[in-house]
């Protein structure tokens, strides 16, 4: 099954502070939710952008991208 990793983007200066806080709040509702979800993180992609993400299955997408509305999403590849 593939998985794909939703993605929220977050620019300027405080831009990897903000991922990192908005990470804490995917956790958040992965436990609160009782989501067999493992993989969530940020990637630090320039000075003045940063991005949060979770990944999920494919078939599990669509209820979690409405709850959760990620900017924009791609297929995950480890």
């Amino acid at each position: 099954m593939r998985k794909l990793k939703l993605i929220w983007d977050f620019r300027g200066p405080n831009s990897q502070r903000t991922a990192e806080h908005h990470v804490i709040h995917l956790k958040e509702y992965i436990t609160l939710e009782k989501l067999d979800i493992n993989i969530t993180g940020i990637e630090v992609l320039s000075e003045m952008h940063a991005i949060a993400y979770l990944v999920v299955d494919e078939a599990n997408m669509k209820p979690l991208r409405d709850a959760l509305k990620p900017h924009r999403g791609q297929v995950y590849t480890a």
